[in-house]
């Protein structure tokens, strides 16, 4: 896919995520900082944090930028999730190996339950500071965060 479309695609996603964002109260939309919509669970494992949402048919969540390539299963359910790339639908039992850099939108055509797999290297139980280490806020801070881990 050329870097035009991609850029173009990224943009979509943002004015998107900012578009809901605004109607977060009255839809089910939950952005990646937001679980009051989609409990969490999380559980910790030697190097390892593991993520696990669930999300109830016709709800969207707008993704983080995640730093780290890492590795989703939906493990129950079917979902649509959008990124520059186009859309792609999963239906579980399945895995993912999902690339850093990537802007996410999803969208659960079931009730469905994903979970994220994350390196956690100093073993951390601080969500906050694993939010940090694993997450950019936005485009500019994962180019930044990149360009200073190169």
């Amino acid at each position: 896919m050329n870097k035009d479309i991609k850029l173009s695609s990224r943009k979509k996603i943002l004015d998107f995520q900012e578009a809901l964002i605004t109607k977060a109260d009255e839809v089910n939309i939950v952005t990646h900082q937001d679980s009051k919509h989609f409990p969490l669970k999380h559980t910790f494992a030697d190097g390892i944090y593991v993520r696990q949402m669930s999300m109830t048919r016709g709800s969207i969540v707008v993704g983080a930028i995640h730093k780290h390539l890492h590795v989703w299963f939906l493990l129950s359910g079917g979902i649509s999730v959008a990124t520059e790339n186009g859309i792609e639908d999963y239906i579980s039992p399945c895995y993912v190996v999902a690339k850093p850099g990537t802007k996410r939108v999803i969208y659960a055509n079931e009730d469905s339950i994903f979970v994220n797999i994350h390196k956690n290297p100093t073993n951390t139980k601080d969500i906050q500071q694993l939010e940090k280490d694993i997450v950019a806020k936005d485009i500019k801070e994962y180019e930044e965060y990149i360009n200073q881990n190169k």
